[in-house]
């Protein structure tokens, strides 16, 4: 039996008896990881969002400024990667495929103190291999009712109009409402009466260089009564997120598996609780990992008909960031 079947069956059951747990299930849903959460040692496994937290006696405070830099991703790498995903769309196997690079970075601090200081609306620390400050929702259950929040389009805050440059903006709509289109259908696997809340509504994200601007919608629909034991079954099914896949999914996963050039890992997955009735999760981007060569940051982004190559290659460069206010 596979660790994802294994997975799947302990969630079930861990769903059926209304016991609270933790979970965390990587991109290829290869190396997952389910924990009660009265058994989480926070020595190995540290968690903050808005109703759950597992949280570790805090480092000594760091005073300096945080600071990351990075030597930057070889442009002539990226471009071969995008002509090669480029391709794949114009030959009509995928309309959106979301491209991530892995970028050597340097820090000033360590990954401990990230989780501390980091603003995001979801934290992650792992055995100190890796941290997630993810801004981004997965999935959210409340009395019986299924809602997504993918997120897609990103542009600096600063810029002048930035909010009606990104509103308005072909590529950035049509990548928008291709995902969306994805996540309703996908929504519609396990729950009725699946509908748009509400369609591309703008966050401010904090970053160590200022301020970004995210482009998010909602989608909700209703779970059968019993869906508390179905709670593993319900999860696989809408993993890997489409938000960080592109569509169709399943050929746009082989595409994405065959451009990148390094394992995404826990990157793009999703960790979060369930307590028996409601579930919280994220998206784990905004991804810094530990490796045999020194820290790597994660990022990425959608890759469509419209997009341009200098473009994208500056988004990718420009998430890589901490999101810390400058008071710090």
């Amino acid at each position: 039996m596979s660790n994802k079947e294994k997975t799947n069956i302990l969630m079930n059951e861990l769903g059926k008896e209304q016991r609270p747990f933790f979970f965390m299930i990587d991109f290829k849903q290869h190396n997952n990881l389910v924990l009660p959460l009265d058994e989480i040692d926070s020595a190995e496994i540290q968690f903050e969002m808005e109703h759950y937290s597992v949280k570790k006696t805090q480092s000594p405070d760091f005073s300096e400024e945080v600071s990351i830099s990075h030597d930057g991703y070889s442009k002539y790498a990226y471009a071969t990667q995008f002509n090669q995903v480029v391709s794949e769309i114009k030959k009509g196997n995928s309309f959106l495929v979301n491209l991530t690079c892995e970028t050597p970075i340097h820090l000033n601090c360590d990954l401990r103190q990230i989780f501390q200081k980091a603003e995001a609306k979801y934290k992650l620390l792992y055995k100190d291999q890796f941290v997630v400050f993810s801004p981004e929702t997965f999935l959210r259950i409340e009395k019986g009712v299924i809602s997504s929040f993918p997120m897609k389009g990103t542009i600096d805050a600063t810029l002048p109009n930035a909010c009606e440059t990104i509103m308005n903006n072909p590529k950035e709509k049509a990548e928008h409402c291709t995902i969306v289109d994805l996540i309703r259908n996908d929504l519609s696997m396990v729950a009725e009466n699946v509908q748009v809340v509400r369609f591309r509504y703008v966050d401010e994200l904090t970053t160590d260089s200022g301020k970004l601007l995210q482009v998010s919608s909602e989608i909700s629909g209703t779970l059968p009564k019993n869906y508390n034991a179905e709670i593993g079954d319900i999860l696989f099914k809408l993993l890997p997120a489409g938000s960080i896949t592109g569509a169709p999914k399943n050929k746009t996963v082989e595409i994405i598996l065959n451009a990148e050039t390094y394992d995404r890992g826990f990157y793009t997955g999703a960790f979060g609780v369930f307590d028996g009735q409601s579930l919280d999760s994220a998206v784990m981007i905004r991804f810094i990992e530990k490796t045999a060569q020194g820290l790597v940051y994660k990022s990425g982004g959608g890759i469509t008909a419209f997009s341009n190559l200098d473009d994208e290659y500056d988004e990718m460069l420009k998430k890589i960031y901490v999101p810390f206010s400058r008071k710090h």
